[in-house]
């Protein structure tokens, strides 16, 4: 079975991580898989609204640090960095329903959501510094526009968890809920989505993001940059082989 389900109902297509026994730790197959259902979804005039979601128990625990490693994202034409372009220019209104941990790029890929409904056991982090990286997919840019400054500083550079309530108060989720109540929730409101004129949909998205696309998208290369020359270095190296490893890791002489 696909470690990305692909389901298309009533004009919702919904993407759903399978990965449970790795905790829907993302690969790059997964991330093709995921770029290719986008761009599917913005070419079909018949699919209205995108859902994307886990488990009850786990959105997702970022990237798969073996796979990863293996096959760092080298170029901007790796499928991490499409999935990315992809979600950044979809035109059409996307819902998110997180339950459980949701680490690095499951909680980067929310901001790109215009919907974000979180079970009340959601964690939701960005612990990149902690691996000798930096913020990925523009969430350099939009933490601090969504949490203020302060918030965006003490999420990107302490790398700690923050949990449903907290979530909801700085804007992040638009409601919290039982976890085996949240997938059904986000479906229920996708199909309110999907019943809609879908020009008004795209042009109220259109004029709610004020132009910024292109913005996120130049930031996003930024980002991508720095990450991928990052991915290189000492800090990064000590960080991956103390996860491997299973200790702590020790950055005092680097």
């Amino acid at each position: 079975m696909s470690d990305i389900l692909t389901h298309i109902d009533a004009g919702v297509m919904t993407l759903t991580f399978n990965r449970l026994d790795k905790k829907n730790s993302i690969t790059g197959n997964m991330y093709a898989a995921m770029a290719q259902a986008v761009d599917q979804a913005q070419a079909d005039a018949a699919i209205r609204v995108l859902v994307i979601q886990g488990h009850e128990s786990i959105f997702s625990a970022g990237n798969d640090i073996g796979d990863f490693l293996n096959k760092p994202p080298s170029t901007v034409d790796s499928p991490v960095f499409h999935f990315m372009r992809a979600l950044t220019m979809f035109e059409k209104p996307v819902i998110a329903a997180v339950a459980g941990p949701a680490v690095g790029i499951g909680t980067t890929l929310l901001f790109h959501c215009d919907l974000v409904y979180a079970g009340d056991n959601a964690a939701f982090s960005m612990p990149f510094v902690n691996l000798g990286l930096c913020p990925e997919f523009a969430s350099s840019m939009l933490a601090p526009q969504m949490f203020g400054y302060h918030r965006a500083a003490e999420a990107l550079l302490l790398g700690e968890a923050f949990f449903a309530e907290a979530a909801l108060e700085i804007g992040l989720v638009n409601r919290v809920v039982p976890p085996t109540e949240v997938n059904a929730h986000a479906q229920a409101q996708a199909k309110k989505l999907a019943a809609k004129p879908l020009s008004a949909l795209i042009e109220t998205k259109r004029l709610m993001k004020g132009g910024q696309t292109k913005a996120l998208i130049e930031r996003m290369g930024e980002e991508g940059q720095s990450f991928r020359r990052m991915l290189t270095e000492p800090a990064a190296k000590e960080a991956f082989g103390a996860f491997m490893e299973k200790r702590k890791p020790d950055f005092s002489k680097i």
